[in-house]
């Protein structure tokens, strides 16, 4: 299932809900990460298989100790002759299933094919919030995903490339506000943060309404064995902009369209390719979507001018919750990234 209009059954479910949730001011979509710095992890995890594909790209098995399975991770590995940083992109709430990952949406085999950096796409993940859940669940089942992707795949990917210990992290939609949380629970791992399309509000009733929502109506998990009920401390830990201060030193980038339709939500634009259901799809669920997102994303601004966080805020006119628009702005943020991660 594409991740930008969250087509099909499952985008119809949600656009019940959401419209629902846009009845009091749409303001809401995905979340993550736990707090404290990551503890060294005494079972290292593993390269347990690899393969190199024709232009070099490389996919790697990795076994996860904590999620007590092989993790698929897709690799652009750098082109130059010195150590390079590496750019961690994670997907949105289908975690890459379906043709719904950096790879298969957008052009970064060959944006990134003449920079020196690691780009690293985890795969999976789906309605996980990409965070350390508190218990399994019986349909998502384990999920310690702060754990894995801030200790330890960075490890596993400094021993396999010649990094420079330079690290950011980019995300969409739902890893839009992952991407925040897992600085919380690793403060000292990113150099730099870029959230397009997220919601960085998870505490608030509005918040919990929209974390269960994907959790629960879009993976049909628990967010009880996530971050139990809603008084739970953990719903407050993980919430970015209660944290807002805590980015200060970090580069920042976020982005949002309005929601309206833009110039690739066409009949003809990248992904529809004259398939009027996905139009519609995209214009429909994906409009509310990134409205919700959009205010979210003021809030988030305003918060952090309050804390004075500089961030670089780019809010855009027209544009709905896809993959067109992520492109763009992942291709905005990179000299940023670039500029910070080369100290």
């Amino acid at each position: 299932m594409n991740e930008e209009a969250h087509a099909g059954v499952d985008g119809r479910r949600m656009f019940g809900v959401v419209g629902l949730v846009a009845l009091s001011v749409m303001a809401m979509v995905i979340g993550l990460p736990g707090h404290a710095a990551a503890e060294p992890n005494p079972n290292p995890a593993s390269i347990v298989a690899e393969s190199v594909q024709p232009a070099g790209e490389l996919d790697l098995a990795v076994r996860s100790t904590a999620m007590r399975r092989n993790m698929t991770v897709k690799v652009l590995p750098a082109k130059g002759d010195r150590p390079a940083p590496t750019l961690y992109l994670l997907n949105g709430a289908a975690g890459g299933d379906g043709g719904s990952s950096w790879f298969d949406r957008t052009d970064i085999r060959t944006y990134f094919a003449d920079q020196n950096v690691n780009v690293v796409v985890p795969m999976g993940g789906a309605a996980s919030y990409f965070t350390d859940w508190q218990h399994p669940d019986p349909v998502l089942g384990v999920q310690k995903w702060a754990t894995f992707l801030t200790s330890e795949l960075p490890a596993v990917i400094d021993r396999r490339l010649d990094t420079n210990g330079r690290n950011a992290v980019a995300g969409i939609s739902m890893a839009g506000t992952s991407v925040f949380q897992l600085s919380l629970h690793a403060p000292e791992l990113y150099q730099a943060l870029g959230s397009f399309s997220g919601c960085a509000q998870t505490s608030d009733p509005l918040g919990q309404a929209v974390v269960r929502m994907v959790v629960e109506g879009r993976g049909h998990g628990n967010t009880l064995n996530m971050w139990g009920p809603p008084t739970d401390p953990a719903w407050r830990a993980n919430d970015p902009y209660v944290h807002a201060a805590s980015f200060r030193g970090k580069s920042i980038y976020v982005s949002n369209g309005t929601g309206a339709p833009g110039r690739y939500d066409t009949i003809d634009g990248p992904g529809i390719d004259g398939n009027g259901q996905k139009l519609f799809d995209q214009l429909a669920v994906g409009a509310v979507i990134e409205t919700a997102t959009a205010e979210c994303t003021r809030n988030l601004q305003r918060r952090m001018r309050e804390v004075g966080v500089p961030a670089t805020f780019h809010l855009y006119e027209g544009g709905t919750h896809s993959w067109p628009y992520w492109q763009d702005e992942l291709h905005r943020a990179w000299p940023q990234f670039r500029a910070v991660l080369a100290r």
